[in-house]
């Protein structure tokens, strides 16, 4: 049997005949955006994708494009229907027909879009990470601190260009009530791909040095509702709800609320509503100081009452009082002093009679004692005389040891010996280096002294 062969071309437009066909009609087709590249023209080329939900590995491709004219009109609806830019990274509910074409393959023509299918995906993926946060425990942990009242000492993170960072720092800085706030700007890019990891560095900065500040500002300014995405992050809400100092949120938006809103200790809608809330917990604390003196001083005022009604109720009852004591203590003076009396007698008796006793002891205790010292006494004496006797005898000794050891160690005994004795000036040389060329000196030997110059 003969192989019957077509070429490509014929392949390809069998096929072509074929699926259109088959699929006459639209379809609505949910898919990943991969790649989204619009050209000079106008015209949008897409690349859809679709994963497992499991591995999260790609298991369906495909080709798209959005004409110009269509592009033109569902861009912007989108965009404005979502707050998302219409890009790729999101997932899509669009209105699409299947065309091929012998050179180009398979291509998937969009003619409508559902925004509606978007967003329920971004709230998908907040409530996805809101239910995780939850499920750890740690989403309300960040809003059960308490901020230092009132707080001052802020850790701003934010762009330095931003906007929203000078209407923040000039609506502090120009309170109409002059409260001082400490503010330091630790910079982090507010959006894009960076803002995650921006922000996190910007907080772990901040923790090395938590005990300076009361609390963190996090704030950016204006910007499409599209670049809000980057603030609904699981890994920036954990360090959030898990840091140790309150975090207050202002990045610029009243219609959507990102997931680091939800877990901040304070939301607020802009950067300048930050600073608002800041000023009001100072004025707060200031009302409550000025209601605290008023009532600190209606407390005074009813105490120094209460104590002036005293002391007159005092004033007239001291005369009374007076009197009453005068009286009470005459009598126990009265009563001390014949007590007094009657000690005295009882103690004069007792010494009288311990003195006739002693008077009465005294002459026998004497005449008993009397023979007992006289033999004390003697044999002190005996003592006495012996220690006089040793010690003379002793010191006799002790001088005639130190009259020999002068004689011999005398001068004379020295020359006699055949030893000099060389004077300068009437003292003793002792060293050849006191003696200097021209000096007299005198020599003395045991027979007689000379007298000579050293040369």
């Amino acid at each position: 049997m003969a192989i019957q062969d077509i070429s490509l071309h014929e392949l390809n437009s069998l096929i072509r005949e074929i699926l259109n066909d088959g699929f006459p009609e639209r379809y609505w087709v949910s898919a990943e955006i991969s790649e989204a590249r619009e050209n000079y023209s106008g015209h949008c080329y897409l690349e859809f994708t679709e994963k497992d939900n499991l591995s999260g590995q790609i298991i369906a491709k495909a080709r798209g494009v959005i004409w110009a004219s269509t592009f033109l009109i569902l861009k912007p609806y989108f965009e404005e229907q979502t707050g998302e830019q219409f890009r790729a990274g999101i997932k899509v509910l669009v209105q699409v027909s299947i065309d091929f074409h012998e050179l180009y393959g398979l291509t998937l023509t969009v003619h409508d879009i559902d925004p509606t299918y978007t967003l329920g995906d971004i709230a998908r993926h907040r409530a996805e990470i809101l239910r995780q946060l939850t499920e750890e425990g740690v989403i309300d942990m960040n809003k059960e601190l308490a901020w230092n009242y009132p707080p001052q000492r802020i850790a701003v993170i934010s762009s330095k260009t931003a906007a929203g960072y000078g209407d923040f720092t000039n609506q502090l800085k120009n309170n109409p009530n002059g409260y001082a706030f400490y503010t330091v700007l630790f910079q982090a890019t507010m959006q894009g791909s960076q803002t995650e990891a921006s922000i996190i560095s910007a907080l772990e900065k901040i923790y090395e040095q938590a005990d300076n500040f009361d609390g963190v500002v996090i704030i950016r300014g204006g910007g499409a509702t599209s670049e809000l995405n980057c603030f609904d992050s699981y890994l920036l809400a954990q360090h959030i709800t898990q840091f140790p100092l309150p975090v207050l949120t202002g990045i610029g938006h009243d219609r959507d609320e990102t997931v680091i809103d939800k877990v901040a200790n304070i939301r607020v809608k802009t950067p300048t509503a930050a600073a608002e809330w800041l000023i009001s917990q100072s004025k707060k604390a200031d009302e409550q100081r000025i209601s605290l003196r008023n009532s600190i001083n209606l407390l005074l005022r009813q105490r120094l009452q209460e104590e002036v009604q005293q002391l007159t109720s005092f004033g007239r009852e001291i005369p009374r009082l007076l009197e009453q004591r005068i009286q009470k203590e005459k009598k126990l003076i009265q009563k001390i002093q014949q007590s007094t009396v009657q000690e005295s007698r009882q103690q004069l008796y007792n010494e009288k009679i311990r003195i006739n006793n002693f008077t009465a002891l005294l002459p026998r205790a004497a005449e008993k004692a009397l023979p007992q010292e006289q033999s004390k006494l003697a044999q002190f004496e005996s003592l006495l005389r012996q220690a006089i006797y040793y010690r003379i005898k002793t010191e006799k000794q002790h001088l005639d040891i130190i009259g020999k050891t002068i004689t011999l160690t005398s001068p004379e005994q020295i020359l006699k010996k055949g030893y000099s004795l060389t004077l300068k000036g009437g003292k003793v040389v002792h060293s050849i280096q006191e003696l200097q060329s021209g000096d007299k000196i005198i020599t003395l030997l045991k027979d007689g002294e000379k007298e000579s110059k050293v040369i």
